[in-house]
């Protein structure tokens, strides 16, 4: 098939496409958004369409398989805890985002920063300000695996203050 041939098919099927894109996201935007992801994926994979199979359950397939793995990275998202990454974020002084919510924010990491027992502060303050495992667990004089558990554990902990 050529990439002319290829490209009338495709642009023939983009009303069936957004609607079947409305039905999986339920919302225009992200209809939209799929849809462009979905054509974007067929004309980037157009090599490996098989010749007289069927087009269209064909983009269906790449339209479906976009939509769960957009699904799945969005559950993992809202699922996972605070990252010691955004602590970090939050605490930098060199942030670009000076807002009245940033400094909030950052005092109060600080504030229960300063409630952690030396065990535990040093390790995840010395993470949050970009230091390697190996450099922490050099400098500290200790094995890198009780130098991660101690991050693990002082940034739950961290996390627990901030909850409450």
């Amino acid at each position: 098939m050529t990439a002319e041939q290829f490209n009338h098919r495709l642009l023939g099927l983009q009303h069936k496409m957004l609607n079947y894109a409305l039905s999986l996201t339920a919302n225009q935007d992200d209809a939209n958004d799929l849809l462009q992801e979905t054509n974007y994926r067929a004309l980037s994979s157009r090599e490996k369409f098989v010749l007289n199979t069927n087009f269209s359950a064909w983009m269906h397939t790449i339209m479906r398989n976009s939509f769960i793995n957009s699904y799945r990275r969005r559950y993992k998202l809202r699922q996972a805890p605070m990252l010691v990454d955004e602590v970090s974020f939050l605490s930098n002084k060199y942030a670009t985002y000076e807002t009245p919510e940033v400094h909030h924010a950052t005092r109060e990491i600080n504030h229960y920063m300063g409630k952690l027992t030396t065990d535990f502060k040093v390790p995840l303050q010395m993470h949050m300000e970009g230091y390697k495992y190996k450099e922490i667990a050099k400098k500290l004089e200790m094995p890198i695996g009780t130098v991660k558990s101690r991050i693990f554990f002082g940034r739950k902990k961290l996390q627990k203050m901030i909850e409450i």
